[in-house]
């Protein structure tokens, strides 16, 4: 339930709070206060997309903060599937902050958030309901959806749709196998071409840097056996004594003193002489090698040449190109054996064809059913709104096969005695429009575990006694769950438990909106001006305590 909402420098309110009850709340006002401004507010905070033009001018950002109660959980689950920390109390906080920039930045009970969180959770916490629901009424796509709500069809819908999204897959497939010959051998051509091309190179993987390694050192041998051989000579000596004879001397010499001093001495020279005997073995063997490896750097560079073409054809690595010769070979094999494959998938295809039918069916039949009930609620709420001769019926079907079944789903109206049923589209004024609305809105509360429903205006066109059927309907459905009605009507209002006034003023030539919820007396003022549309008098007072007396 919505307990409080903050609106900070949305398009003419500067700044603004509503307290709100559960049962049926009323926000009303005059013609361009601003009542809008607060469904459009409510929406934000729940994730809608919203223009930064709805920022106040002159204001740098703007905030909406919404707290819920009894969030349930639902919501609940889906605040920890994000790392978002439930409130102990069951309580919710959502904030949105609008900036000039066109940056949006959301929080919920504090932690950062993003818009497709919120929008989800928003799906738990709001259903909001204004004029341009009406209009869904003139859409014959839209009725099935109704009508599924109201079956709670989801688990069918969403069983057949699996199967629908499988059959169509199969069927893709086929129409690949489909291809004509001289396609299929075209492809096979191209395909054992670069298989053959691929295994002839005996690609194998880290090659390519190996083979970069070896050129490097190909194109260094001459210099680097010098180096060597230089190195050597300086070690074991050549014409004159090397670094290992002369050391060899040293030792010989320190050996032969008798101070304690020497011992140290003696032995770091052995180590040395051993280590540097070592190395020049070492340097010896290299040099061997080398001269002995044949280096030939055009076949080397022929290799590189060959892999880096293949690379640019198959992939930027040999891993890549083994795997798309893998790929490849798998290609031609199912081309081979396409006839095969074609009898099996014509085989799934026919079995996916016969579940689809089993899964539409079964929409159908409940479709069938709820129809039947659904018709006679409507009918039901519709006499009560003041239409005693209303038939209403939900024509179904057989039509093709969608993702949402095989039936063609329309409402169907007579709103008149003596009136044959027709297209609701073709028959329904605006106030019928709205009062079907309602009416169908009203069974699916009984479906919907939304504990805040709200009515923008719904009530267009409506007047006269209807309009205290519409008001006395609404309260009905607010008995179970909080509703909140923007409206025009005096019946609406004075049916409320909690009545909210939307006011504008101008103060210092810039526009203010303020919104306060209203005293008994004022309640009776506000009804008043609803009903003269100018200003009260003594009359329309009269009237406005005895309406608002006779709906509380």
């Amino acid at each position: 339930m919505l307990n409080y909402l903050h609106i900070e420098n949305i398009a003419v309110i500067e700044n603004t709070e509503l307290e709100l009850s559960n049962g049926f709340n009323v926000l009303t006002g005059e013609t361009g206060a601003g009542k809008s401004i607060v469904i459009d507010a409510i929406n934000a905070v729940l994730g809608a997309r919203t223009s930064r033009d709805k920022i106040r001018s002159g204001c740098s950002d703007a905030k909406v903060v919404a707290e819920f109660s009894q969030a349930g959980d639902a919501v609940n689950n889906l605040l920890l599937e994000n790392g978002i920390t439930p409130d102990e109390s069951n309580n919710l906080l959502i904030q949105r902050v609008l900036s000039a920039d066109g940056k949006t930045a959301f929080r919920i009970n504090g932690q950062p958030s993003t818009a497709a969180i919120v929008k989800e959770i928003g799906r738990y916490l709001i259903n909001i309901h204004g004029q341009h629901d009406n209009q869904s009424l003139l859409d014959p796509d839209k009725h099935c959806y109704f009508l599924d709500k109201i079956a709670e069809n989801s688990q069918l819908i969403a069983q057949y749709y699996e199967e629908f999204k499988l059959l169509n897959t199969i069927r893709r497939e086929l129409k690949e196998l489909e291809d004509d010959d001289e396609a299929k051998a075209r492809k096979i051509d191209l395909l054992q071409f670069q298989i053959e091309e691929i295994k002839q190179a005996q690609i194998k993987a880290g090659e390519f840097e190996k083979l970069k390694e070896r050129q490097k050192q190909a194109h260094s041998l001459e210099s680097s056996l010098k180096a060597l051989k230089n190195a050597y000579i300086s070690l074991v000596g050549d014409e004159n004594a090397g670094a290992l004879e002369q050391i060899g001397n040293a030792l010989k010499l320190i050996e032969k003193l008798e101070f304690k001093e020497t011992e140290n001495l003696t032995q770091r020279l052995g180590e040395i002489l051993e280590n540097a005997t070592d190395i020049s073995g070492e340097i010896r063997n290299l040099n061997d090698r080398l001269a002995s490896d044949e280096f030939n750097i055009e076949e080397i560079e022929d290799r590189l040449d060959l892999i880096s073409s293949l690379m640019l054809k198959y992939g930027n690595s040999e891993q890549k190109i083994l795997d798309y010769l893998g790929d490849s070979e798998k290609q031609l094999e199912k081309i081979r054996f396409s006839d095969q494959r074609a009898a099996e998938l014509e085989k799934e295809l026919l079995d996916s064809q016969d579940r689809l039918i089993a899964f539409g069916k079964k929409l159908t039949e409940s479709r069938v059913n709820t129809a039947l009930t659904f018709e006679k609620q409507v009918c039901e709420i519709l006499e009560y709104l003041d239409m005693p001769y209303v038939k209403f019926k939900v024509d179904i079907k057989e039509g093709r096969y969608t993702k949402n079944g095989c039936d063609a789903v329309e409402f169907l109206i007579s709103a008149n005695a003596g009136e044959s049923l027709k297209p609701l589209s073709k028959v329904a004024s605006g106030g019928e429009l709205s009062r079907v609305m309602l009416a169908i809105k009203s069974v699916l509360s009984d479906k919907d575990d939304v504990d805040t429903l709200i009515f923008d205006e719904i009530d267009t066109g409506i007047s006269g006694r209807a309009a205290n059927k519409v008001a006395f309907q609404l309260k009905k459905v607010a008995e179970n769950r909080q509703v909140i009605c923007v409206t025009h009507l005096a019946q609406i209002a004075a049916c409320a438990k909690n009545h909210l006034l939307i006011e504008k003023n101008v103060s210092g030539e810039r526009t203010y909106t303020t919104v306060t919820s209203l005293s008994y007396e004022k309640r009776i003022d506000e009804i008043s001006r609803i009903m003269s549309g100018t200003e009260k008098t003594e009359t329309t007072h009269n009237s406005a305590k005895e309406l608002l007396d006779r709906s509380l």
